[in-house]
């Protein structure tokens, strides 16, 4: 079964104003402060995995034109680790989040916005492997605001009259927001995605479910290797209000991967070649889907990849902790736990459940990868073994953070990590 697979909304923690109680920061950066970082901490209580290292991160101004705090947040459990890993925090009020998260360039046309539940921190196994993501829209910036686009296309997701604003209930529930980003995104490609949302946004009512459907089955990806992008050119037709023939139904993440594979297809110019029977040349993806394991832990070759159960694996990597510390941090992402599981709703908490056996091997596979030699090789075998079992290719929500994961110069990276949005 894969990992990565089903993901609800649930509700989230409140974090107190009272986290901001030292003095403000003194410019508009992100800053470390250690009597503001303790007190985080305290209130994220997050495992150190569910921390981002600093190579995922995305270059950034120095001065940005926001009255959210900025918080160079730094995972306790990471001190005396040689490897840096922590979150960058906009931590911000609910009311005119989306204005002011477009004017000072945090999110920009483009970028996913992963719906982070903390709450799944050390409950197990399967939401330790997700990173606690469970969702994934698209954001794009219009009219001086961010925008949401995502599936499914109703109300409870783009909100009421699909105002698509942040203030639908999914967005009004939720605490954190990672933002992450794509790389080399042109201003020609970011105004073909505006032009595609704003087209999707205008058409959601009319053609969901009838047209676009939800997926429920995350294992079940539409992509396939070495073919044609069909399905992003059925989405594309269906936006364009062509009428195809039948109904595609898409995972949150699927949808949004769909989406950025337009990117380069202006829907203005292109929409002729969006009547034919083969997908336009100007569809392209916009990142490598992923095997269940990857090979990019130990060796960190350029070539290497990353796989959808690596999360916790690159994070504890990228920290390069002694072994005694390593084993002890690996231990704890496959320990059981039922007053964490408590915390997840009543779906995911039973998939948890069903799947912690299976997570043996998975064990098996982190600890080999990051021992000795023969080890490696041995984890090499475990985790060949898991991409051969029938596990497609995939996009999960987790994914795309996995991404920023990759080191610098890899050439399947294709994402960066820009910072979390934490909604007092």
């Amino acid at each position: 079964m894969s990992v990565g697979i089903r993901f609800l909304a649930s509700s989230m923690l409140v974090v107190s104003a009272a986290v901001l109680a030292p003095a403000p920061l003194a410019a508009n950066e992100f800053t470390f402060d250690e009597k503001v970082n303790d007190e985080i901490a305290k209130k994220l209580n997050i495992p150190v995995f569910f921390a981002v290292p600093a190579s995922a991160r995305a270059e950034l101004p120095k001065d940005i034109d926001t009255t959210d705090k900025l918080i160079d947040f730094k995972h306790p459990d990471a001190k005396g680790a040689s490897g840096d890993v922590g979150l960058r925090l906009v931590v911000a009020k609910r009311s005119g989040l989306a204005a002011r998260l477009a004017k000072s360039g945090l999110v920009q046309t483009g970028d996913l916005l992963l719906s982070f539940r903390t709450e799944w921190g050390g409950a197990g196994a399967y939401p330790n492997i997700q990173l606690g993501i469970s969702h994934t829209g698209l954001a794009y910036v219009k009219d001086g605001k961010v925008h949401n686009l995502d599936n499914p296309l109703n109300e409870e997701y783009l909100g009421p009259g699909m105002r698509a604003d942040l203030t639908s209930e999914h967005y009004r529930t939720l605490d954190f927001i990672h933002i992450i980003r794509p790389r080399n995104l042109t201003e020609a490609e970011r105004a073909n995605i505006v032009a595609w949302a704003s087209l999707m946004n205008a058409r959601a009512s009319h053609v969901y479910p009838s047209q676009i459907s939800f997926n429920q089955d995350y294992n079940q990806p539409k992509y396939r290797p070495y073919q044609e992008l069909d399905f992003v050119h059925h989405l594309g037709q269906i936006a364009l209000g062509q009428n195809p023939p039948g109904n595609i139904d898409l995972f949150c993440s699927e949808f949004a991967w769909s989406m950025l594979a337009l990117r380069d297809c202006d829907p203005e110019t292109s929409a002729d070649a969006f009547k034919g029977s083969r997908a336009p040349a100007c569809i392209k993806a916009p990142m490598h889907p992923m095997d269940a394991t990857g090979t990019v832990v130990p060796w960190h070759w350029s070539s290497a990849y990353s796989g959808l159960a690596d999360g916790p694996l690159l994070v504890i990597d990228a920290m390069r902790l002694p072994s005694d510390k390593r084993k002890e941090v690996l231990n704890s992402v496959f320990a059981e736990n039922p007053a964490g599981l408590a915390r997840l709703s009543v779906g995911h908490r039973k998939l948890a459940v069903e799947m912690q056996p299976r997570f043996a091997r998975l064990k098996s596979y982190y600890t080999g990868m990051t021992g000795w030699f023969w080890q490696r090789w041995w984890a090499r075998l475990i985790g060949a073994a898991f991409n051969s079992a029938g596990i497609k290719q995939n996009y999960s929500p987790t994914s795309y953070l996995i991404n920023t994961m990759l080191p610098e110069g890899n050439k399947y990276r294709s994402m960066d990590y820009v910072a979390t949005v934490m909604i007092e």
